[in-house]
């Protein structure tokens, strides 16, 4: 007797090297209240941002097969540095021979797709991780849907430490937002737009805001992330009918569920409970 289809749902996936991603969740659980989500963060490895393509590669590719085995249908690349440097290679080159019927997506697509709309001089600023901004992800991307778009890109290696380390709201990270800011400007003066383009960057969010100049659109990808999902489930009821709705959710790190929890709690808005696990 073949399984009902009820019985092959489960819940989507979301993945980021930690925190961040929780940023994202959010979003998505505010757009889409009903449908269950199984978090991970890749804690003991984090950050990502200054490792090497081919590990980010692997430790994504780990987490992508994890949540496959927890009955995972559909998994969000929550994480800008996993997106830029992992995604194609397990979309093009793995998922044929793992599951074809899974789909894995990121977090750079959607963004690139209506970013550019929020900038009235087209000069955009993008500021990300090292890997993101070497990469080149998002201005690759953005030349596909807004071909006349400038873009300035800004690499903010100390954002992530200060936030895991509950720096953020601190007297000292604000050296580091103004060091970053004033290096983005320096490259135009026409910026009129800012991409915050780590899943980790809204808690800096208004301590950005105090050192921007008057007119300067800060924009962060939640909200945009979920909207593209809601869309990309109506287009596909063949993956929707794999997603289960009962608005559970549950969270996963790979480190100290403790800490997690206590972090966690910080980027998601609300009091989280986690279990740890292995990948390997």
């Amino acid at each position: 007797m073949s399984a009902s289809p009820a019985s092959l749902n489960g819940p989507i996936g979301v993945f980021d090297s930690g925190f961040g991603g929780l940023t994202i969740l959010r979003s998505l659980v505010q757009q889409l209240p009903t449908h269950d989500f199984c978090y991970l963060g890749d804690s003991a490895r984090s950050p990502y941002g200054n490792r090497s393509f081919d590990a980010v590669y692997a430790y994504t590719l780990e987490a992508v097969q994890w949540f496959f085995k927890q009955g995972c249908s559909l998994v969000i690349i929550a994480c800008n540095t996993a997106s830029a440097k992992a995604l194609r290679n397990i979309q093009q080159l793995d998922l044929p021979h793992i599951d074809a019927t899974k789909r894995v997506l990121g977090v750079i697509r959607p963004t690139t797709e209506v970013v550019g709309n929020f900038s009235s001089h087209q000069h955009i600023g993008i500021m990300g991780t090292l890997g993101t901004v070497q990469s080149e992800s998002y201005p690759m991307e953005l030349s596909k849907f807004f071909p006349k778009l400038k873009v300035f890109q800004q690499a903010c290696p100390m954002w992530v430490p200060l936030i895991e380390n509950g720096e953020f709201d601190k007297p000292g990270a604000d050296y580091f937002v103004q060091q970053y800011l004033n290096e983005l400007f320096k490259q135009s003066k026409n910026i009129d737009t800012i991409l915050l383009a780590c899943t980790h960057y809204p808690l800096l969010e208004s301590k950005i805001k105090s050192f921007l100049p008057s007119g300067v659109t800060l924009v962060s990808q939640g909200d945009i992330v979920a909207k593209s999902l809601a869309k990309y489930l109506q287009n596909h009821p063949e993956m929707a009918i794999k997603c289960s709705q009962s608005g559970k959710l549950s969270f996963y790190t790979t480190d100290n569920e403790k800490v997690f929890e206590k972090q966690g709690s910080l980027f998601f808005g609300q009091k989280i409970e986690a279990k740890h696990t292995d990948l390997a």
